[in-house]
């Protein structure tokens, strides 16, 4: 079964269990995020230079990392997020076929070192989990969005309090991106989608990263 195929089935349970008023107002928000999600960083960019935490608090260079080799770096909402646990579950199985790539695989996240270190362990993910302090990284990529207000009202009815996890009091996320960079610090491949049930399987970034082997 393919990561998008697992998505797919966790979407039709839930929309079962939501409701057509639920579903409308979240397919009407994912609609008015497409002009973002256009404007986002792409092929042929250059990957912001930063320093994030992981999920043990410890400082964690990107720069320095894309300068050693090649990344792939993919933004998930938060743990409270079902999709992304069925991602970070996806990429961890990929992970041998990554590193055997000479890649390094990174998940960043919006939410505290505390959450993000909660869901490294749920999921048993042997890969870093960086936290995006106030989104300023998904900002740089063009991939932050603020939360319409009536999308804060449905996260408030599910229990999803962003700003306490995020320990910030905005409400905003990134949407589903993942973005493979190659040595140097270059992105090759850019998949950014304002829906965040779909999101890049990791075969795709595999052979991004063949590719970029093939060319050297």
């Amino acid at each position: 079964m393919t990561l998008q195929s697992e998505l797919d089935a966790f979407k039709a349970s839930w929309l079962e269990r939501v409701g057509p008023a639920a579903a409308t107002l979240v397919a009407e928000d994912i609609d008015a995020l497409a002009v973002i999600a256009a404007q986002a960083a792409k092929a042929g960019d250059r990957f912001p230079a930063t320093t994030l935490r992981d999920q043990l608090g410890r400082d964690t260079d990107l720069g320095a990392l894309a300068a050693e080799g090649p990344l792939v770096v993919t933004f998930y909402r938060g743990g409270w997020c079902p999709y992304c646990n069925l991602e970070l579950r996806a990429y961890q199985k990929a992970l041998p076929q990554i590193e055997a790539l000479g890649a390094r695989l990174i998940a960043v996240t919006p939410e505290t070192p505390d959450h993000s270190l909660s869901t490294s362990e749920k999921n048993e993910l042997s890969f870093a989990v960086l936290s995006d302090e106030r989104g300023r990284l998904a900002e740089a990529l063009g991939v932050s969005f603020e939360l319409s207000p009536a999308i804060v009202g449905l996260y408030r009815k599910f229990g999803h309090d962003l700003p306490a996890r995020n320990g910030d009091d905005r409400w905003s996320l990134p949407m589903p991106a993942t973005f493979v960079v190659e040595k140097g610090g270059r992105i090759a491949l850019a998949f950014v989608d304002p829906d965040y049930r779909t999101r890049l399987d990791p075969a795709e970034a595999i052979a991004a990263l063949q590719r970029l082997g093939a060319a050297t």
